[in-house]
């Protein structure tokens, strides 16, 4: 016999079904399918993904972490409220990451990376009438994805990751409320991309202050409540 046979091929690890549940919830919150302040029943999720009550219970102990979802004494889990002092806090976290990852990835972007931005480009480009929230959202998401990898800094990727779905829930709800992406979307991205061509690290740190700001300033005039003092 070979010393290949008789070997056990190792099995195709799968994710945890306790992260998928995680997975399935968050993108349902940061996809508005939730509603803020909403009562999320343990049971009937369970019932609806087909799975034990364990792994929801846990999903939302890792989405409290995450701030989406708030789980209050002896009442359950309820998809939190966005407030001002949240928006104030995630939009300068991610102005000062975002600001670091263009300095860096402006001097190391190649054709690839801009190839990756301009696809992305194009579909913004492309997208006419009223664009879905969802879609606005993954389109948006998907463009800074390229900075953030184009940087060469795992740490801030690392922050970028740990938010990347605050910022999605946040998106969703400037899209809802303000729903001009194909009219706006692919200006403001081109501008962005035009400036990290140029490899000049001031000016891609101007660039992204000026890109972040439109979102902010558009979710500052909703009548958000301000949150814990």
């Amino acid at each position: 016999m070979s010393s290949s046979e008789g070997m056990m091929l190792p099995l195709q690890l799968q994710p945890a079904l306790g992260d998928v549940v995680v997975a399935l919830l968050r993108d349902m919150i940061s996809e508005g399918r939730f509603q803020p302040g909403e009562h999320l029943k343990e049971a009937e999720i369970a019932a609806a993904l087909n799975v034990s009550r364990g792994p929801v219970r846990q999903a939302f102990v890792q989405l409290e972490a995450e701030g989406h979802v708030e789980l209050r004494r002896h009442r359950g889990a309820f998809v939190s409220t966005l407030t001002a002092g949240d928006v104030e806090e995630v939009h300068t976290l991610r102005t000062a990451i975002e600001q670091l990852a263009a300095e860096r990835a402006c001097t190391r972007m190649g054709e690839r990376e801009f190839a990756d931005l301009d696809a992305v480009l194009a579909e913004m480009k492309a997208a006419a009438g009223p664009v879905a929230p969802a879609d606005a959202v993954r389109l948006d998401l998907r463009f800074h994805d390229v900075i953030y990898a184009a940087a060469d800094h795992q740490r801030v990727l690392r922050v970028w990751t740990s938010i990347r779905s605050q910022v999605s829930f946040f998106l969703h709800t400037r899209n809802v409320n303000f729903p001009d992406f194909a009219r706006v979307g692919h200006a403001e991205h081109l501008e962005l991309r035009n400036a990290l061509a140029l490899a000049d690290p001031q000016a891609a740190r101007a660039a992204v202050d000026k890109h972040m700001s439109g979102a902010y300033l558009r979710l500052k005039k909703l009548d958000l409540p301000r949150g814990a003092e």
